[in-house]
């Protein structure tokens, strides 16, 4: 798409290791650009395949101005579609889910069958070609019952590279013998990338994030080093490599693989130990559910989270998966989509308590949703101007801000090699 000669300059300026200009976080036309390059051409995380058990099943995802069905068609296939009827634009699929026989628009009642064709018009003729009139299709990839959609017409192939890598990391906790026990959506008055910044770092957790700190290791996200807290962290890494080779022994990857900025499909997963009871993030850091996941026989697993570019994360546990997916809405606001995962056998109110399952992250997308509003807010003061990043506790910021102008710079013919602040400390 075209740009401003003003915004190409803004893109070609950007400081490594600091915060954005405002206009990136307010501004219509890079909004415009955002959902173009980033979220028009990338693999973009969507759902889980418990959103979709039965063939007829959907449920949409809003992109902007775009709407997508993601639908299991009748041989239980993924299908992908835009949710626009080919005859005169209209909406075909209300609502956040459902389930359907047919996709039928309810202006005209054009219908289509679960794999796009349309199979049924009235009043259009002896000679219409239905079949000229199929919905338009969706790419859809599956990383062991993750959910991810790319709107290009050429998709980033690397997807297939990380499927290949995060597989057995996810496989062993079985999404797809899930259910949703719980989920929500939260919209987030600030612009998406703020909302990927403030997910990507946790300077902000022991101020902010009471429940959340319960379960979490104070070192397991970034920390500055110091002779006073040399022995702690020593000790903390200790227990990171006596946890990854038990996890490994019985089957559980767990060692960090880091591609936050140096691939299209850009990612990073690592289980961790988590804290107290070291079972689950909950408010006692027990598991929440007593029914564990697939064959998993232990409770103490740690936590292994998953973060994809440019907008999803997820955390598992021996007990239940939370997982996340930002969709922006327009410049200054952003829809947050939360799922709680517990085994699909598992029974409410015998072996786990919706509340008590999400209260810890039910907590924490509120706490975060107002800080990112906060910044949002402060982004639009003439005071406002770039900040430094911690290179201790934000170096994951950065990767997600080096990754995104890589896609602008690429896509605007901008291409350089600028290195990053954090390069000598990674």
């Amino acid at each position: 798409m075209q740009i401003s000669n003003e915004l190409r300059a803004m893109i070609g300026r950007r400081r490594p290791g600091y915060s954005l200009e405002a206009p990136f976080y307010r501004d219509k036309e890079v909004f415009d650009l955002d959902m173009d390059v980033i979220f028009g051409r990338h693999w973009i995380y969507v759902g889980v395949e418990p959103d979709i058990p039965e063939p007829g099943d959907y449920f949409t995802v809003p992109l902007g101005r775009t709407s997508v069905v993601v639908v299991r068609d009748d041989d239980m296939t993924i299908r992908a579609f835009h949710n626009v009827c080919r005859h005169r634009g209209a909406r075909l699929c209300d609502g956040d889910k459902g389930s359907v026989g047919n996709v039928v628009c309810p202006y005209h009642q054009w219908t289509y069958d679960l794999r796009g064709n349309l199979i049924h018009t009235e009043h259009m003729g002896e000679g219409f070609d239905r079949s000229q009139f199929s919905l338009k299709t969706v790419h859809v990839g599956n990383v062991a019952g993750l959910l991810f959609i790319c709107l290009a017409d050429e998709p980033p192939a690397d997807f297939e590279q990380m499927r290949r890598e995060m597989e057995p990391y996810i496989l062993p906790h079985r999404i797809s013998d899930c259910k949703i026990a719980y989920e929500e959506d939260l919209i987030e008055n600030g612009n998406w990338k703020f909302t990927m910044e403030n997910n990507r770092e946790c300077y902000h957790c022991k101020a902010n994030h009471p429940e959340l700190t319960v379960s979490l290791y104070e070192f397991g996200f970034g920390y500055q080093p110091s002779p006073e807290n040399a022995e702690e962290v020593h000790a903390f890494r200790e227990l990171i490599e006596r946890e990854h080779a038990r996890w490994e022994s019985c089957g559980l990857p767990s060692v960090e693989l880091e591609f936050l900025d140096s691939r299209a499909t850009a990612f990073r997963t690592e289980r961790l130990p988590l804290d107290k009871a070291g079972e689950s993030q909950t408010m006692n850091s027990k598991v929440a559910c007593q029914k564990l996941l697939g064959d998993l026989t232990q409770r103490n697993l740690g936590g292994l989270s998953f973060w994809t570019q440019p907008n999803s994360w997820h955390h598992f546990m021996s007990d239940h998966i939370v997982t996340f997916s930002v969709l922006p809405i327009d410049p200054e606001r952003t829809l947050l989509r939360t799922k709680w995962l517990v085994h699909k056998d598992a029974v409410e109110g015998r072996d786990y308590d919706p509340k008590e399952l999400s209260e810890v992250w039910h907590a924490t997308n509120k706490q975060d949703g107002s800080l990112v509003e906060r910044t949002q807010i402060g982004s639009q003061s003439a005071a406002y101007q770039p900040g430094p990043y911690s290179p201790y506790t934000e170096e994951l910021v950065e990767k997600f801000m080096s990754w995104y102008f890589k896609r602008l710079r690429t896509e605007t013919g901008q291409e350089s090699a600028i290195v990053s602040p954090f390069a000598a400390s990674a």
